[in-house]
């Protein structure tokens, strides 16, 4: 395998069964293989995306002392500023060569589960940082919501089986910035190889190469999608819920040859999160002979924060 698979998101829009079905089995098919799809079709248009890369750029090019007022003690980084190096994949004692920022969800249909979140940190240095940040927001819940569908459908189950859990769920938009690295790293790269936690992860198109992907081969393989694609993985949440029918595939993001070290890197991930209280008990959809029920029942709450520790975010 030299990329992972390519799908349109016209098609499942279209009034066609047939292309509908397509991208069905397309996506489905792709992620029981290698967990990932590179999407076009999708809700982000390349001026939102452009203007939101913008104002990443000129959050981080504020001095550490602007940064810090934003990072906020006692919630686990759950929104606002992460400082460089706080934050490693599970396993892993050295911390991950970047810092990066949390836009979560912002409920605006009156739902009480508003006073579960957490309120978006307000950047008064940047000030279209946080407008633009959720606009962002919205179109990339969006586009995760028929993806979700599509995956319903492949599932076996109705195909707003997801739409309920998703809306005004704990989502989160992640940019992240990459520093030029400065000395030999000792052992810490941009991202240890990790599996995400949420359901499905769409990550805008970097400034960089780096990502990798590994096939079931173990080989690693590098994510390459035109600037018009989204990039968008099968999570751990969705692997447990789907007794591994989907794959949550561990991926990574090495440090760059030497002579770009001097380079910086952004990538923007959203994180397809549910409601707290959705169940991940696996699906009997998903359960049979040869696939016997693999994991425990647990809420997504309740996942999320085992994850959160192991990542040592909480306490």
């Amino acid at each position: 395998m030299k990329n992972i698979p390519s799908v349109d998101l016209n098609d499942f829009l279209s009034n066609d069964p047939k292309r509908k079905q397509k991208f069905v089995n397309e996506i489905g098919a792709a992620y029981s293989e290698i967990g990932f799809v590179a999407l076009k079709g999708h809700f982000l248009s390349d001026e939102l995306s452009d203007n939101l890369y913008k104002e990443v750029k000129s959050f981080y090019a504020l001095t550490q002392e602007q940064k810090n007022k934003y990072e906020i003690e006692g919630i686990g980084g759950a929104r606002g500023y992460t400082s460089f190096g706080k934050e490693s994949a599970k396993g892993r004692t050295e911390g991950d060569l970047k810092e990066f920022w949390h836009f979560g969800q912002e409920i605006t249909d009156g739902e009480q589960i508003a006073e579960k979140y957490h309120a978006n940190v307000q950047v008064a240095e940047v000030p279209n940082f946080n407008k633009i940040g959720m606009e962002t927001f919205r179109q990339l819940e969006k586009t995760a919501t028929y993806v979700l569908r599509a995956l319903a459908i492949y599932i076996g189950l109705d195909e707003n089986y997801f739409d309920s859990y998703v809306h005004n769920g704990n989502s989160i938009l992640r940019p992240i910035h990459y520093p030029p690295i400065i000395g030999e790293p000792k052992g810490a790269v941009r991202a240890a190889a990790h599996g995400d936690i949420n359901l499905i992860t769409l990550l805008m198109g970097a400034s960089a190469a780096g990502l990798e992907v590994q096939a079931k081969s173990g080989e690693w393989v590098p994510v390459t999608a035109l600037p018009e694609q989204l990039v968008i993985n099968v999570g751990d949440m969705l692997q447990r819920l789907t007794n591994n029918k989907l794959r949550s595939t561990i991926h990574r993001v090495v440090n760059p040859p030497k002579k770009d070290w001097g380079k910086p890197r952004y990538s923007i991930p959203f994180f397809t999160h549910p409601k707290s209280e959705m169940k991940l008990n696996c699906l009997t959809e998903c359960i049979d002979e040869n696939n016997p029920k693999a994991y425990d029942d647990i809420t997504a709450g309740e996942y999320l924060n085992e994850r959160l520790r192991e990542l040592g975010l909480i306490t």
